[in-house]
């Protein structure tokens, strides 16, 4: 039992350093850090505003198609170039930071 557990918990992790791995291939880290804003919101403050929100399909949009208002005046620009999947394991990592 004791193999089972941590083999489960080996692979949590592994994942989400998979979707960490994905917000670094797709720049997201050129404007964004885990713990301070940088030129958008640090993800722990974005994951502290919406907790205990289903957001996760909202944020995995916003991903891919950008946008402005919500952190301030400066615009987040488009990243069509991830896939919805890929935006949706993002949202489900950033909302998970602590």
């Amino acid at each position: 039992m004791k193999c089972l557990t941590a083999l489960i918990l080996s692979m949590a992790a592994i994942t989400a350093h998979a979707d960490e791995a994905l917000l670094k291939k797709n720049n997201c880290m050129a404007c964004h850090a885990v713990d301070k804003k940088v030129v958008g919101p640090a993800y722990k403050d974005v994951a502290a505003k919406y907790k205990g929100q289903a957001v996760g399909d909202r944020l995995a949009a916003k991903i891919r198609a950008g946008g402005s208002g919500v952190w301030g005046t400066m615009p987040m620009p488009a990243n069509a170039q991830v896939s919805e999947a890929d935006a949706k394991k993002m949202a489900a990592w950033i909302l998970n930071v602590k």
